[in-house]
């Protein structure tokens, strides 16, 4: 299932997700995803009182953050 599905007007569905759920999807918790969206690293959007995260913004973070096994550290 894509986050983002095109529907007859044009318009476009998103699939948004709580907090919770994007710190179950990361293996994470919740605090660490707070501060994610609050340092701007994560978009979010403030429904009430509450965050709700695009669906597609999980998956574009975490492809930008995938470290590679081939990845070499410098050393001084």
């Amino acid at each position: 299932m894509t986050a983002v599905r095109a529907l007859p007007r044009g318009d476009f569905e998103v699939r948004f997700l709580t907090v919770a759920e994007v710190a179950g999807i990361m293996r994470v918790s919740k605090m660490t995803v707070y501060r994610l969206v609050h340092a701007g690293e994560l978009a979010a959007m403030r429904v009430g009182r509450s965050y709700r995260v695009p669906e597609r913004a999980v998956q574009e973070y975490l492809r930008h953050s995938y470290m590679s096994g081939n990845a070499t550290t410098e050393t001084a």
